[in-house]
């Protein structure tokens, strides 16, 4: 019996994803169009939902690791992502100094491979609804699907909801993020 409802909750799983996934194939992101031929970073300075993380990862010397061949799955940042985190830490961890920090919450949001919301739902469904992944900055985020909603969470427990998934890039996948996480 367990082994029917493992395999009905990886059938539902996948299905969901999947029917995710044709719905939001070549989706606009931040009112632009992203183009599967560009690189990571060729599409996201185009986003204007995703300033914020550009100028970041400007700051951190990241643009050309993740213009780089990769592949790499990034959980993207919206503006309003960052505008929720305490009054100043932005513009804290923009300083040259600060530079060592920024570079760690950036590489925390980067997985090594391209990681569709598809082997998401399949690695959960493997694992009793939840897939970890280990980022390149070396600490795991965790998934797990709540209602209709793919979340993601960091080491603290702290959660941000995928709202765009599958945003194929010629290095990788973006998958756009409502929060930011933390190391």
């Amino acid at each position: 019996m367990k082994a029917i409802r493992k395999l009905m909750l990886a059938t539902a799983l996948v299905a969901g994803a999947t029917a995710s996934i044709a719905a939001m194939k070549d989706p606009m992101v931040g009112g632009a169009a992203m183009y599967p031929t560009k690189n990571i970073i060729q599409n996201a300075v185009n986003s204007k939902d995703h300033t914020t993380l550009v100028a970041a990862v400007k700051a951190a010397d990241l643009v050309d690791t993740l213009s780089g061949p990769g592949p790499f799955t990034v959980f993207a940042p919206t503006n309003e992502a960052f505008a929720k985190l305490p009054a100043g830490t932005v513009d804290t961890l923009l300083k040259p100094e600060n530079k060592a920090q920024l570079t760690a919450v950036l590489t925390y949001h980067v997985v090594p491979g391209r990681i569709t919301a598809a082997a998401i739902a399949a690695n959960a469904a493997k694992h009793m609804g939840k897939a970890t992944y280990t980022t390149v900055q070396g600490e795991p985020l965790t998934f797990m699907k709540s209602g209709r909603a793919w979340w993601v969470m960091d080491g603290k427990g702290d959660k941000g909801k995928i709202t765009i998934a599958n945003v194929m890039q010629s290095n990788g996948v973006i998958h756009v993020i409502d929060a930011v996480m933390m190391p």
